[in-house]
């Protein structure tokens, strides 16, 4: 008796099945547990930067102890990562949404826009006056430029992560006649760069700003932001 070639038509067989194929259904669960390893190595080697930073005090770790403290390979490390510089963006980012997030937080219970605006400036001032936070902070706030140069887009995106609630709140203080002559976009910028320029300032100081100055730099940006009638700016008719 001839024995008979048994012949397998994946495509022919899927088409039969409705909905999603068994070997789709493979594929998809291999892939699917290829990028849960993936997101796991990366966190851990941004993990292991921040912590290693955080100790050292510098930006400029060693790859060779961020994998020590990741127990991870070089292969891992360059699996995912062009250079260490690409890893301390990442690291930036993650280090941003979580800062986004907590002035978010500050800012939702606030009874005002202009009450949520102060607690956008006191949150980022609160950077530079709790100790761990700066420890954290310090470095970063010091390189910011140098990695602007080499990725000045992911630091963008990274910054307006900061400005958006502050903008939107600016915003609804227009509308609410809190602060009528903000000017949401424009002074979303200029406060960030204040409170940027004011935190690296004290950080590079070493040393934790008194109360009253955070009371002083919010005093300063509020009055700026209320543009009182009575001093007219250069764009403003009389």
């Amino acid at each position: 008796m001839q024995n008979k070639v048994l012949s397998f038509d994946v495509e022919a067989s899927a088409a039969k099945v409705p909905g999603v194929s068994r070997v789709s259904q493979v594929v998809d669960r291999g892939l699917e547990a290829r990028r849960a390893a993936a997101r796991e190595e990366i966190e851990r080697l941004v993990a292991s930067a921040l912590s290693v930073i955080e100790r050292t005090g510098s930006l400029d770790p060693k790859v060779s102890d961020i994998l020590a403290d990741a127990r991870l390979s070089n292969q891992a490390f360059y699996r995912h990562f062009k250079s260490k510089h690409e890893l301390l963006v990442a690291v930036l980012d993650e280090g941003i949404r979580g800062l986004a997030d907590y002035l978010e937080r500050r800012m939702s219970g606030a009874a005002t826009p202009r009450e949520s605006i102060r607690e956008w400036i006191r949150g980022m001032a609160a950077q530079a006056r709790n100790s761990s936070g700066a420890q954290a902070t310090r470095p970063f706030a010091l390189a910011r430029g140098r990695l602007a140069e080499s990725f000045g887009t992911e630091v963008s995106q990274s910054e307006a992560q900061l400005t958006a609630p502050l903008r939107r709140a600016l915003e609804a203080a227009v509308v609410s006649g809190d602060l009528p002559r903000a000017r949401a976009a424009a002074d979303a910028e200029m406060l960030y760069l204040l409170m940027m320029g004011w935190v690296e300032a004290r950080l590079i100081e070493g040393r934790i700003p008194e109360e009253s100055e955070v009371e002083d730099v919010e005093s300063f940006a509020l009055a700026g932001l209320a543009r009182d009638a009575g001093l007219r700016t250069p764009s403003e008719p009389q």
